[in-house]
């Protein structure tokens, strides 16, 4: 039975679940039975990459699934190197996830100089014939966005960028709230030490992990989190970071880890 996730609006009609399921570095049987697990658990959002090499796996567990395609936010990502290519590596994703669209299409790093923007509007163009329902950027800084916005009057609807209590950039958020554009975060425990004392006790008082500490105190600054695990146990533990709420005090606690 799916939780009751809250979503973000990308575009009419298109909601982006603010918890997903990330799937860097798994492949192969692990990357099959890692999304199956999290499907059974209730996630319906699942992020990959062209890079990642695990799209074919995830497109078989979403079928051996029985959900719907339409309950499943499927996100992938175009490598820098493809820039050029996008149509062609687009139709590989498709055919690999067994899918006729995916709902998010990323940007995975700006490509090499002068690239960028040839790549952006051939993203629209995918986006405006039915193959993508919306178009982002990964790893983007505010004025490669604003670049985009200039000179196609579009912007991406999701930036996906590394985000945790001991790398985050509360002013960079603050210029992508402004443009309207959605902050996903990954490597949300990267770079912070989880035993602080005072990640520890914020823990200790509401009765969880440091870890759902953290994905909770990103879920408060209106960041989507998508961590991944091979563990069905810690993938309920982390949909779970929905049935407690830090104070305004937790919160600043954790912003300066």
């Amino acid at each position: 039975m799916a939780h009751d996730i809250p979503a973000v609006e990308l575009a009419p009609g298109v909601n982006l679940p603010t918890i997903g399921f990330g799937t860097w570095q798994i492949t192969g049987r692990s990357a099959y039975e890692s999304a199956r697990a999290a499907l059974d658990a209730g996630y319906r959002h699942i992020d990959t990459a062209t890079m990642y090499g695990n799209e074919e796996e995830i497109g078989r567990a979403l079928r051996d699934s029985g959900l719907d395609r339409s309950d499943v936010f499927i996100t992938t990502k175009l490598p820098p190197s493809h820039a050029g290519r996008e149509r062609q590596t687009l139709d590989a994703s498709l055919k690999a996830l067994g899918v006729d669209f995916v709902d998010l299409w990323l940007i995975h790093w700006p490509p090499a100089r002068g690239k960028s923007l040839p790549t952006w509007i051939s993203f629209l163009e995918q986006r405006d014939a039915g193959r993508i329902r919306s178009a982002g950027v990964s790893n983007y800084d505010t004025a490669l966005v604003d670049e985009l916005t200039k000179e196609t009057g579009e912007t991406p609807v999701v930036n996906q960028v590394a985000w945790s209590p001991g790398q985050h950039e509360p002013q960079f958020l603050d210029d992508m709230r402004a443009r309207r554009v959605v902050v996903e975060g990954y490597s949300s425990l990267k770079n912070t030490p989880l035993n602080d004392p005072a990640l520890v006790g914020i823990a200790e008082r509401h009765g969880v992990t440091v870890p759902q500490v953290v994905l909770r105190w990103q879920l408060h600054h209106d960041i989507v989190v998508i961590p991944k695990s091979t563990r069905p146990e810690r993938m309920r533990e982390n949909l779970s970071v929905l049935d407690f709420e830090l104070t305004s005090e937790e919160i600043e606690a954790v912003s300066s880890v």
